[in-house]
């Protein structure tokens, strides 16, 4: 079956940078669009990065454009998410996503929650003032 395990979270101060990974088991991944969300203690889930199957077209929530970096190595089945100058705004669980998509759909990508087909558990980041 298809498996997301996040991994890189933690309790960091505000301006430093955490890189959180998600492996991939149970696809090809390479054939997936990928995705990061986060959601903050009541709120919803929102839309942080997503990136293509070929990894060629990326794409960011305004919030993160330009601190955060979507990338993907489909030899190790990882999408990766660096997170530069992190703001306490930026705490939250954060999730990655996968989207089956066809190869003539290969620099798709997606910004929407119901658009993805699998999910991981999710990986706490705490960005303290």
């Amino acid at each position: 079956q298809v498996q997301l395990v996040e991994s890189g979270g933690g309790l960091v101060q505000t301006g430093v940078s955490l890189r959180l990974s998600c492996a991939a088991s149970g696809l090809t991944f390479s054939s997936y669009a990928m995705g990061w969300f986060r959601q903050a203690p009541g709120k919803e889930r929102e839309f942080v990065a997503a990136i293509s199957r070929s990894g060629g077209s990326t794409y960011y929530a305004d919030s993160v454009k330009g601190r955060f970096a979507i990338s993907r190595d489909n030899a190790k089945n990882t999408v990766y998410l660096q997170m530069n100058s992190l703001k306490p705004e930026d705490t939250a669980v954060y999730y990655c996503a996968a989207r089956p998509v066809p190869r003539y759909s290969g620099s798709y990508y997606y910004t929407s929650r119901s658009m993805y087909d699998y999910w991981g558990q999710g990986t706490q980041v705490t960005v303290s003032s």
